[in-house]
Formats: C-alpha cells, structure tokens, sequence
C-alpha cells in the first residue's frame, strides 16, 4: 500500500518525503478537499524532491474544458499524477465526459501521466455520484486510479459515511475495472487496521500528519509513524 501525503508548499513536501512518504501530492487546503494549488508551486515542489509528484486540479462541476485545461496545466508544471474531484457531478455520463477531456489533454501531452479521479464518501451530503458508479465511468475514459475522498472538511471521517465493507465494495469494483485504487478523507492513526484489511493500493492523508488538524503544518515525525504502521 502506497502512502500519499498532501502538501501545500515546498517546505511541507520536503517533511512529507523525510518522514517516507510515496506520493507526494500538492494541494491547496484553502480552495477546498482537492483544491488546486498554483503552477509555480508544484513546479517548485517537483524541483525539491525525488518521489513521485501529483498535483490536485480542484473539486469540479461539470466543466469538462476548464478541467482538461487544469488537468494540462498540472502537467506541463511537472506533476506525474493528476487528480480531479467530481464535487459536482451527478451521473456517469457526466463523469465519462469531463474525464475523457483530461485524459485526452493530459496524454496528449504525456502519454505517461496518470489519471486520479475521486469521488466523494460524503456523496449523499454534497449531492454528487456515488463512488461506485465511478469505477466503470473511469475505465471507459482511460483513468488509472479511482479514490475516495471527503467533500466537505469539517472533521468527519470517511469511515463516518461509508462502512469497511462500502469500501472493500468499492476496492473491488476498482480492481474489477482493472484500476488502481485509493481511500483518504480525515482518516486518523485508529483507523489503519481497518484501511490495512478494506487493503486500496493507496492511502492519501494531510491532517492526521499535521497532528489532527489540516491547517497546520505537516510533520515528519507523523509520517514515519504512519509509514511504519502501514508496513
């Protein structure tokens, strides 16, 4: 199981990548759970370390250009990894057309980049698809990963929305699609026997590295912790 940890600047990336993690991935906290930080920061961040870099492009509605565009630009500024959110996207066929543009921007490009593409565990509350009608809509895109992540930080865990065997549920509709696929949303350091039997390919945290609160800085310290644990 990978380990993906969310900076949102230089200095976090360089903690992030001390304490072990896998994937480091840049993130703006301030615009949302996957918002989209700037171009010169991710290309500063990629300048800065040796691990893998994704980049978030932002919790999206259905805007397929403005995000092929986004997904582009994160890119071109030298992420390897790029990841949208459907914050806003209510059936399949919606998902199938705003991913299909960033995948077809996106390999354009670089045939090599993978495709990250969350829904949300909270669904229900924000109004948008649910988790397990993204696997299928991803495949036909040519996505390479499928996650989940909270829409709304205010705390609650993912665990909090969808059950161990929801999400075992979605690990196996992922693999079944022949994806990877990944769990985050304020998970806290309790929660790792369970993340370690539901078994994704990748865990994405911030908070529970930043001692419990996402706005604070990221600490090495807590990433080794939970990079030990992980195994």
């Amino acid at each position: 199981m990978k380990l993906l940890v969310s900076p949102m600047n230089v200095q976090e990336a360089i903690a992030a990548e001390q304490g072990g993690a896998d994937i480091i991935d840049v993130k703006n906290p301030k615009e949302g759970s996957l918002g989209a930080n700037f171009p010169w920061v991710i290309a500063q961040i990629k300048s800065s370390i040796t691990k893998p870099l994704s980049a978030t492009i932002g919790d999206f509605g259905f805007k397929p250009g403005t995000a092929s565009l986004a997904a582009l630009g994160a890119a071109v500024a030298g992420a390897q990894y790029i990841k949208v959110g459907l914050y806003d996207i209510h059936t399949p066929e919606q998902a199938y057309e705003l991913l299909a543009g960033i995948t077809r921007a996106v390999r354009t490009f670089d045939a090599e980049k993978t495709i990250v593409a969350s829904a949300y565990s909270d669904y229900s509350r924000i109004g948008s698809i649910s988790p397990y009608e993204l696997p299928e809509a991803a495949k036909k895109a040519d996505v390479d990963v499928v996650m989940v992540d909270t829409g709304i930080k205010d705390g609650k865990s993912t665990f909090e929305f969808m059950s161990n065997e929801e999400l075992k549920r979605f690990v196996g509709l992922a693999h079944d699609n022949r994806l990877h696929c990944a769990i985050a949303g304020s998970i806290k350091f309790e929660d790792i026997p369970a993340i370690k039997n539901i078994a994704p390919d990748i865990i994405g945290v911030r908070g529970m590295v930043c001692g419990g609160d996402r706005t604070e800085a990221i600490r090495p310290e807590l990433v080794r912790k939970l990079k030990a644990m992980l195994g």
